[in-house]
């Protein structure tokens, strides 16, 4: 975990893959956890700290995550969240080439929480939800396409289980399709970018997560 933007209302933090934002059965400890005994050591604070959830991302994947340090930043953000305040871009390495260099993909997907996967739904299903996604090529590389994407909406699994559908699976991701695992155990999926008008000072914030050897590595070549 490391900070790359914070104020009094909120934190802004770089998630390693493998870690998880909230609690989970597997009983590991939480991203929330981990930004709370920060905080505590930092400021010193006696008692418990305050470290709300704003939204979360994969396990598997890194990246930028906000969490709110006060309840008023928390309340603002949900909102700012469900009314599509809070512009997030992701880069993804998928395997093979897209036949379009950019497209905008729109599923119905459903989610089967028993083996936590997401699906594209067959026609009729009652229980599926409208998923739009946008990507365009960043770089391609001999098996690799490098891509760069912003979510329309925000489903479960939705960029790993879009881009499996039109054939190109997110490296690593055997979850979805792709040939083999990383080795850390992660995807190459990267919450790269995030933007919102602050909760509270309404000043603009914009942060990017850094670039993975990996990624650096497929853009110089």
């Amino acid at each position: 975990m490391t900070p790359l933007y914070e104020d009094n209302h909120i934190i802004i933090v770089d998630k390693r893959a493998g870690e998880i934002v909230q609690g989970d059965k597997t009983g590991d400890t939480p991203l929330s956890e981990t930004i709370k005994q920060y905080l505590k050591e930092k400021y010193n604070k006696p008692g418990n700290v305050f470290c709300g959830v704003v939204h979360r991302i994969d396990r598997p994947v890194a990246g930028v995550v906000v969490f709110a340090k006060t309840s008023k930043a928390l309340t603002r953000l949900n909102d700012m969240l469900r009314k599509g305040e809070i512009h997030k871009t992701y880069w993804a390495l998928v395997e093979g080439h897209p036949e379009k260099e950019e497209d905008t993909l729109t599923d119905m997907l459903v989610s089967d929480g028993r083996i936590n996967k997401t699906f594209v739904a067959r026609q009729g299903a009652t229980d599926a939800k409208k998923s739009i996604l946008k990507y365009k090529t960043i770089a391609r590389g001999d098996r690799y396409t490098l891509l760069e994407i912003n979510l329309l909406t925000g489903r479960k699994h939705q960029i790993r289980a879009q881009l499996s559908n039109i054939g190109h699976p997110i490296k690593g991701d055997l979850k979805y399709g792709a040939r083999r695992n990383n080795p850390d155990g992660g995807i190459s999926l990267l919450a790269r970018h995030i933007e919102f008008v602050h909760p509270v000072s309404k000043e603009p914030i914009s942060v990017d997560a850094p670039i993975p050897a990996e990624f650096a590595k497929f853009l110089s070549d």
